[in-house]
């Protein structure tokens, strides 16, 4: 029997990274991890984390402009200090890379600070250094892509959103899957002016049509300036900003240049065609229902590999594998009805199947919608409107969609989405009794089906 240095080799600090290596370690199983950034990857750094505070901030643009219909009188105009924000995020981040430090450490992880590159099968290389380990496992994530363009050179990416110096207060976002939309929801309460330009006739595809309509109106309706069915030509530097040129001759002067079109599986320079290992038509590691490579001793987990890119399903597909190596091998993920939110302006919260989908899946559906002024805001003076739907299998009356538009959305959806993955029908949700007066208690009064 060969004798190895570790039983499991992590590339990649990141959420599936981190939690395999612990539960492994765990375990028993003696474990490495190397990362060559700041643990945390994506989410914790630059994705989920920051992002998610920087909305909390753009929220209280709306907040104050909501008080003095509840009789709070400001004594000065409020004023956004975008330094102090960026130092908050910062602290926070920082700490929460220490807590990812101290438990890989209280797990007895070795972590090691560096670039690692597949070998073969068994080894890996991390700066000159060269490891063994029974099997490997690739978590490395993803990274955003940027088309070629005359002009690419004065394009950020989400990446360095976070810390722009200076604020922006004239955004272009290009793009309309869900960080385009977040980014370019976010900045506008921040107080930029901010256009948002995709290529398609409708933001957030992939999302139930209705879904899309409603927020790409609200949206608009805050501010936020959006041209679809609209292309960047070429971006240049003039003397009072970045004049970028759309494809049909409009031309639009900007301090920032966003692109959000998307993001790829960070694979370059891992030495995947040394140990052998295959990629498929997207560029994503190839993997099985167990997500084990092309090569048995090697896997991969979240967005390098999964076609779900959410942090929760990386933490999932890592498990998995923990369990497989170091378990009873019963564990797996079922990717039907995962709940998710998009963190605009309002939120977006969504489980299961948009409408199109379900009648592909299920054939005849029935569908209950609702649109309406939440009870705040018949005192904050706000035209905000929120939106709420259930797609219902009429086979089975199965609940097979639901989504919500509107404040705290992910917090709503959270809860139905343990109702829906343990089947619950139409009768269930209406024989619920609901709580009062709350948005979330719409999907339990939904009593008239939409026609057709």
């Amino acid at each position: 029997m060969p004798t190895y240095d570790f039983d499991l080799f992590v590339i990649g600090g990141g959420s599936g990274g981190v939690r395999a290596s612990r539960m492994a370690a765990q375990r028993g199983a003696r474990v490495a991890l190397a990362e060559a950034a700041e643990l945390g990857g994506t989410c914790v750094n630059v994705g989920c984390i920051p992002k998610k505070l920087y909305s909390y901030a753009a929220g209280y643009a709306e907040a104050f402009a909501e008080a003095p219909g509840f009789g709070w009188t400001l004594s000065e105009p409020p004023r956004f200090d975008w330094a102090h924000l960026k130092t908050q995020r910062a602290k926070e981040i920082t700490r929460l890379n220490g807590v990812y430090a101290s438990l890989l450490k209280t797990a007895n992880v070795t972590l090691l600070n560096g670039w690692a590159q597949l070998v073969d099968a068994h080894t890996v290389d991390v700066d000159g250094t060269r490891y063994t380990a029974k099997n490997l496992l690739i978590a490395t994530g993803g990274t955003p892509w940027v088309p070629e363009l005359p002009g690419r050179e004065h394009i950020v990416t989400s990446d360095a959103m976070f810390d722009l110096d200076p604020f922006p207060k004239r955004l272009l976002v290009v793009g309309g899957g869900y960080i385009a939309c977040e980014f370019a929801s976010i900045f506008n309460g921040l107080g930029a002016k901010v256009t948002q330009v995709h290529r398609r006739a409708h933001l957030l595809s992939g999302f139930d049509d209705d879904v899309r309509q409603f927020l790409a109106s609200e949206m608009g309706k805050a501010g936020v300036d959006i041209r679809l069915s609209s292309e960047i030509d070429s971006i240049s530097r003039g003397p009072g900003g970045l004049n970028v040129m759309l494809a049909r001759g409009a031309t639009i002067e900007v301090d920032t240049v966003l692109f959000a079109t998307g993001r790829v599986p960070n694979t370059r320079a891992l030495g995947l065609e040394a140990a052998g290992v295959t990629v498929d038509e997207h560029g994503a590691i190839a993997v099985d229902a167990h997500y084990k490579t092309s090569v048995p001793s090697i896997y991969a987990v979240g967005d390098v590999s999964s076609s779900v890119q959410l942090t929760p399903v990386a933490l999932a597909e890592a498990m998995v594998v923990v369990d497989a190596l170091f378990g009873d091998r019963v564990r797996k993920l079922d990717y039907e009805f995962i709940p998710t939110a998009v963190f605009t302006h309002p939120n977006i919260g969504t489980c299961g199947y948009s409408e199109t989908d379900a009648r592909a899946k299920f054939g005849k559906v029935t569908v209950f919608c609702t649109e309406f002024r939440a009870l705040r805001h018949t005192l904050s003076a706000s035209t905000e409107r929120t939106f709420m739907k259930l797609v219902v299998d009429k086979a089975s009356d199965r609940v097979v969609g639901l989504h919500l538009v509107g404040p705290d959305a992910g917090e709503v959806v959270q809860g139905f989405a343990v109702a829906m993955r343990a089947g619950a029908t139409k009768a269930l949700f209406d024989s619920t009794i609901g709580i009062h007066p709350t948005v979330a208690e719409e999907f339990v009064t939904m009593r008239e089906p939409v026609a057709g």
